[in-house]
């Protein structure tokens, strides 16, 4: 089928370069010129593994390009809108002018009685916005239906959660225009639906909350275990032993059970502000108002940490770090990727630098951004010149570069074996053997050096 991505960022991108790998003609459509530019010179504006790779060969094969002019959308039999949705600048609500300008700007294009088409909703909305733009499209002299087709992309996964997703979420309107998006839409995902992947037809209210309780249900199950983590730390108890024994109850599992520095990204955050200021809108602000305390766990997580490094480098939460050189291994607010959107990995770093230690950062794919975002910060070129010299190592992002860090090899270049684990990956025994004192949040405390030879 001949389709059109309106917004070739993340998620554009890769929604463009998946879709061509099934076979469809694709064209990708930014207002970014030198996004546009770098994408047709197949160059990957992001870091995002196997992206590269998948670029090159749709490409190669000549069933996608890129374009800035909308216009190219006019010949699409769908058009995926998959712009962002950011924070609002003075409110917690979603910042909803780009996803107006590409809606906008496909319905004055699309003015012929003769058009067909599938305008394609995959951004994440506040409820009730695909109702609003749905009236105006239906209203279009032609045939053109708006349907929600919400995104479940994990950053470090995309192209695999794009081609073998979870499920498959249609969010359509009712009678005669549902039913031609639905047959539109089997028919770009045909394969993925062959292979058996999971699909949901639904009304357009519903698809749109679907990706907002999602993100609000995971982000909640983050801050749950960091909140018990404060109450182990305050009871004396392990925090890693309760949440393994709760994860091994089925109704609850072990995933996102590992308490850190908390969740960030271009998502999470903004996802469940934006949420609680909709449902406020909507008179049921009542109803999630444990989301305020979910993003007030979520930002406390940050200060816990750096309080955790100021401790075990100079001894107490309160005292200064002037004099200290502290190795923080990760920026990105997660592994394989290079996205540096309100990472808590970066928040701490910079806490910490403001409480007076010298801080060198290394991040495998997010350095040029850290220079660009925190300039007072020290960037190095590798992990072995972020550690030299340092009194504290702190992990604060788990790239295996870092989890599968070997602590003897590390232990000739730091000033002091002190090691600090942000995100609950790394093995205490492994490091505590090699004589590294070992901290973590949620322990009642620190594991001391084994003696070694």
């Amino acid at each position: 089928m001949r389709l059109a991505i309106v917004g070739c960022g993340y998620l554009g991108a890769v929604h463009a370069a998946a879709m061509a790998s099934l076979g469809h003609e694709v064209v990708g459509i930014d207002v970014d010129r030198a996004k546009v530019e770098s994408l047709s010179q197949g160059r990957a504006p992001f870091h995002e593994p196997g992206f590269p790779e998948l670029l090159a060969q749709v490409q190669g094969d000549g069933r996608l390009r890129f374009t800035t002019e909308l216009a190219a959308a006019r010949e699409a039999e769908l058009s995926f809108v998959c712009v962002g949705t950011p924070q609002a600048p003075d409110s917690q609500a979603a910042d909803l002018s780009f996803v107006d300008a590409a809606l906008g700007g496909l319905l004055d294009l699309l003015v012929d009685p003769a058009d067909r088409t599938v305008v394609v909703g995959k951004s994440t909305v506040p409820v009730g916005t695909a109702a609003v733009w749905a009236e105006r499209f239906a209203a279009l002299p032609g045939a053109v239906d708006l349907v929600w087709n919400p995104e479940f992309l994990r950053e470090g996964f995309a192209v695999q959660d794009t081609l073998s997703p979870d499920r498959i979420v249609y969010g359509l309107p009712p009678g005669e225009s549902g039913r031609r998006a639905a047959s539109a839409l089997d028919e770009v995902y045909a394969d993925l639906l062959a292979a058996g992947v999971p699909k949901i037809e639904t009304d357009l209210a519903t698809a749109e909350l679907v990706k907002v309780a999602a993100n609000a249900f995971l982000a909640t199950k983050i801050s749950f275990i960091n909140a018990m983590a404060e109450v182990c730390e305050a009871a004396g108890g392990d925090i890693y032993e309760l949440a393994q024994a709760i994860g091994l109850d089925p109704r609850i599992g072990r995933r996102f059970l590992r308490p850190g520095v908390g969740f960030g990204g271009g998502c999470l955050p903004k996802d469940i502000r934006a949420f609680a200021a909709r449902a406020r809108e909507l008179g049921a602000g009542e109803a999630v108002e444990f989301l305020g305390a979910v993003d007030r766990t979520n930002l406390r997580a940050r200060r816990r940490m750096a309080d955790l490094v100021t401790r075990a480098v100079a001894g107490k939460a309160e005292a200064g770090l002037e004099g200290y050189r502290v190795a923080v291994l990760g920026a990105a607010f997660k592994p394989d990727s290079d996205d540096m959107r309100d990472s808590p990995a970066l928040a701490v770093a910079r806490e910490l630098a403001r409480r007076g230690a010298e801080v060198v950062v290394y991040d495998p794919a997010a350095g040029p951004m850290v220079r660009q975002l925190a300039p007072e910060l020290q960037v190095a070129q590798s992990l072995s010149q972020a550690a030299t010299g340092a009194g504290a190592l702190v992990v604060l992002t788990e790239w295996d570069e870092f989890v599968q860090l070997d602590p003897d090899a590390v232990a000739g270049l730091v000033a002091r074996r002190l090691v600090v684990d942000g995100r609950g990956a790394l093995d205490p025994g492994r490091w505590t053997a090699a004589g590294w004192d070992f901290h973590r949040l949620g322990a009642p405390s620190p594991l001391a050096a084994k003696a070694v030879d």
